[in-house]
């Protein structure tokens, strides 16, 4: 029988999720008759958000992978580098295969000058994978205490789905988390092989039942604008407008401000949080320089 690029990629494939266990990718294990060692194809293609057919097809080698399922592989089977590396020869995609570190996500001096003089309008920083990487007191007053949260959670959806006041904020909680798995899908797009991108994306899928869902419908979301109904608990209901801008100089950075119309109930809310937090300065910490 003649070997082919893809039936050596099922090979691994097959080899790699025998090696795994259930409980290590954090899967419930509630089948006491399991006749095969290590994870099922189903629990593979659970953890990497795709069909099962489409799975089997991979593992039969009759289909070849795509450089971005090649990365949701990569964090359902928990490879390491050198690993990686082979699945990707494998599957005659090495060369999009990351070979160099990403830089750090630093803010930019104008966006944090910008920061420094919102005062009354929340506004955050967001970076890749829609990481939070400064933010006004403002903000901090609406969402969060963002400085409390350690860095690698720091993240605009990560905090939808997991932080409680965050999820209770929102009126609209399924609208927005929909949306901003959408915004995610399109980070995903411009960098398929982000693997901090891949464990944010692994640890919500088995976490969260919602975000697989979503995930899996590969619905994506560029919306520059919009409108969001929140439910603060000192300041009551509030319906701002959100409004993003992208950095010109080509880092992804995207600066988020939230406004409210003057004269409307939701304005004076916005007031009221500025004047409890006027002597806050806006974050500045070692943080801001991120993955």
């Amino acid at each position: 029988m003649k070997h082919t690029p893809q039936s050596h990629l099922g090979a691994f494939l097959r080899a790699r999720r025998g090696q795994l266990t259930p409980q290590e990718c954090g899967l419930p294990d509630t089948d006491t008759t399991r006749k095969v060692a290590g994870l099922r194809r189903e629990e593979v293609a659970h953890l990497a958000a795709i069909s099962v057919d489409y799975y089997t097809r991979l593992e039969q080698g009759r289909v070849r992978a795509s450089a971005p399922v090649l990365a949701t592989l990569v964090r359902a089977l928990r490879l390491d580098d050198d690993q990686q590396s082979h699945l990707f020869e494998l599957a005659g995609r090495s060369g999009a295969h990351p070979r160099r570190r990403r830089s750090a996500q630093r803010v930019r001096p104008a966006i944090r000058r910008l920061l420094d003089q919102l005062t009354e309008a929340p506004a955050l920083v967001l970076g890749r994978r829609l990481d939070i990487l400064a933010w006004n007191p403002a903000a901090a007053a609406l969402y969060t205490d963002f400085a409390a949260i350690p860095a690698d959670r720091r993240n605009y959806v990560h905090l939808l789905f997991n932080d409680p006041a965050v999820r209770e904020l929102h009126q609209a909680w399924e609208h927005d988390a929909r949306d901003a798995v959408g915004a995610l899908r399109m980070e995903a797009a411009a960098d398929p092989d982000d693997p901090e991108l891949a464990r944010l994306v692994g640890a919500l899928t088995i976490r969260e039942p919602d975000f697989h869902t979503w995930w899996a419908e590969h619905r994506v979301n560029g919306a520059g604008y919009g409108t969001k109904r929140l439910r603060h608990p000192l300041v009551g209901e509030l319906t701002l407008g959100c409004d993003t801008w992208t950095s010109p100089d080509g880092s992804g950075q995207r600066l988020m401000v939230l406004t409210a119309e003057t004269g409307t109930p939701s304005h004076d809310a916005l007031r009221i949080l500025a004047s409890w937090t006027a002597r806050e300065p806006v974050a500045d910490h070692p943080e801001d320089l991120t993955r």
